[in-house]
C-alpha cells in the first residue's frame, strides 16, 4: 500500500479547521483518516486534531492482521466512537469550544479490502478506470436530493448545501455509516474534506488521478480546488494499492 495526504488552508480562511493521519499498518494493512472540523475561534481545529489522534491510535493499538472485515468495521467503528465521546466531553467542559464536531471519513485497507467509515460530507471515492463515490453525504441537501425534491445538479448550488446532518462530538452518541469495497491492484480510494469536492469535479479528479503520479495528486487536487474558489480548507489522501 502507498498512501499520501496533504491539507491547505484555502484562499479565504484564515485557520486551517481540518485534519488528517496515514500510515501503515501490520502485514501491509493501510490507515487513512480525515476531518473537517466545525465550531467558532479555534474549536473546529481542536475538535478534528482530537478525532483524528483518537481514531489513529486506537486503530493502531487494536489492529490484528488476523481480523475480519467485519472485525474492521467494528474497530473502526469502535475508534470513531471513541472520538466522539472525547470531543463531546470536551466541548461540554470548555465553554469556548460548545459546540465544536468534526466530520470524519476513514478507511483500513488490507489485502483485497477497504473498509471504510464515515459521518457528515467528507468523503470517500474507489477510483480505477471510472471513480464512484463510496459514501453518502450527510447533509441537508442530499436528503433533499433521495427525495426528490431537487435534483442533483440543484444541489451543487443550493444556498444550504454546507449543513450537515451528521458529525462526530455533536451529541454523546453517532451514527456511523459503514462499508467495506473489493479493491485490485492500482485501484485508489481517496479520502477528502468537501473544500475539494465542492471545487473539483468527479470528472476532473478521475482525470488527475489516471494522469499524473500518485504522489503529485493531492497537490494537485488541492491546486485544482484553490484554483476553482478555495473558498474552504482542504484536504486529500489517497490510498493506492
Amino acid at each position: 500500500m502507498q498512501l499520501f495526504a496533504k491539507t491547505d488552508v484555502g484562499k479565504v480562511r484564515t485557520i486551517n479547521q481540518d485534519a488528517f493521519y496515514i500510515n501503515t499498518l501490520s502485514n501491509g494493512a493501510a490507515l487513512a483518516v480525515v476531518c473537517d472540523g466545525m465550531g467558532g475561534a479555534s474549536a473546529g481545529d481542536i475538535a478534528s486534531k482530537t478525532a483524528v489522534e483518537i481514531i489513529s491510535q486506537y486503530v493502531i493499538n487494536a489492529y490484528n492482521p488476523a481480523m475480519s472485515s467485519d472485525d474492521i468495521i467494528r474497530l473502526l467503528d469502535n475508534a470513531i466512537n471513541s472520538a466522539n465521546l472525547e470531543v463531546f466531553t470536551l466541548s461540554k467542559k470548555d465553554e469556548q469550544l460548545s459546540g465544536m464536531g468534526t466530520t470524519v471519513v476513514a478507511t483500513i485497507a488490507f489485502e483485497n479490502q477497504a473498509v471504510i467509515c464515515s459521518a457528515g460530507d467528507s468523503r470517500a471515492y474507489l477510483i480505477n478506470e471510472q471513480i464512484t463515490q463510496i459514501t453518502r453525504d450527510h447533509t441537508m441537501v442530499q436528503s433533499l436530493v433521495e427525495l426528490g425534491k431537487i435534483s442533483a445538479e440543484e444541489a451543487k448550488t443550493h444556498p444550504e448545501k454546507n449543513i450537515i446532518t451528521r458529525a462526530l462530538g455533536v451529541e454523546d452518541n453517532i451514527v456511523i455509516d459503514s462499508y467495506c469495497v473489493d479493491i485490485s491492484k492500482d485501484d485508489i480510494i481517496l479520502l477528502c474534506t468537501d473544500g475539494m469536492s465542492n471545487y473539483v469535479s468527479e470528472n476532473s479528479i478521475l482525470s488527475i488521478v489516471k494522469n499524473n503520479a500518485l504522489d503529485k495528486i493531492t497537490t494537485i487536487l488541492i491546486d485544482e480546488a484553490n484554483s476553482g474558489g478555495g473558498r474552504d480548507n482542504i484536504t486529500v489522501a489517497v490510498v493506492s494499492h
